[in-house]
């Protein structure tokens, strides 16, 4: 992917804020951003997140949860991967609203490769963080290091679907370790076949079945963004 763009570099805290003893321990030492969106990034942002290989129930919740938070101005952030991560980026941006991909590869490069479009755009007119720099091997583990990433950028973070070995889990286990809020969406909990939305909940992840619902457990929407054109 040819970059027509400037790449800046940054800390997490300098991209979100003051970080408490958690967030620093877990937070990696640089990040490569391209976008429009300042920084330091408006609040409040949610990571909308699930499978790979979504269902089309899974892909039109993702599409409406990601609306109805752009509609309220909360910044959309998701992994750019197919599936859930798509619908949720595209959700947004059809909203009017703003999105931020955070890449398990380096700014350059495009996984998977039908999104490439959609990478172009986001870089353009939104926001794209990789904390790893040009050049960098793509890996498999790169995503499960993204997905702790993504949890420390989001405010809070939803899982709209998500089988037993779904990497999304991750990141729903790193939120609930650095006390974001995770929001796990209600026909999961009540699937059977799953053995992770029970034992989060446990741990304090909460179940929705209205977007809305999320907003009561957001920071303060202090420096809410405004759509820009």
């Amino acid at each position: 992917m040819a970059l027509e763009r400037k790449i800046s570099t940054c800390t997490l805290e300098e991209l979100i804020g003051p970080l408490n003893d958690v967030e620093k321990k877990y937070a990696p030492k640089h990040l490569y951003v391209a976008g429009q969106l300042p920084i330091p990034l408006p609040s409040p942002r949610v990571a909308v997140i699930g499978s790979r290989k979504a269902s089309i129930k899974g892909l039109t919740a993702a599409s409406n949860i990601a609306r109805v938070l752009a509609e309220h101005k909360v910044i959309v952030v998701s992994g750019l991967a197919e599936g859930i991560d798509s619908a949720a980026h595209n959700g947004a941006i059809k909203a009017n609203g703003n999105t931020i991909a955070v890449l398990g590869t380096p700014l350059d490069k495009v996984y998977p490769r039908q999104n490439a479009q959609l990478q172009d755009l986001i870089m353009r007119k939104h926001m794209a963080v990789s904390q790893f720099p040009i050049g960098y091997p793509v890996q498999p583990k790169n995503f499960v290091i993204r997905n702790r990433t993504m949890a420390l950028i989001a405010d809070a973070s939803i899982i709209v679907e998500a089988g037993n070995s779904s990497g999304s889990l991750h990141q729903g286990w790193e939120a609930l370790r650095l006390g974001r809020p995770l929001f796990i969406w209600s026909p999961l909990m009540h699937d059977r076949s799953l053995d992770w939305p029970e034992k989060m909940a446990m741990y304090g992840a909460m179940e929705f079945n209205d977007p809305e619902e999320v907003f009561d457990e957001l920071p303060a929407r202090h420096r809410i963004l405004e759509v820009i054109a």
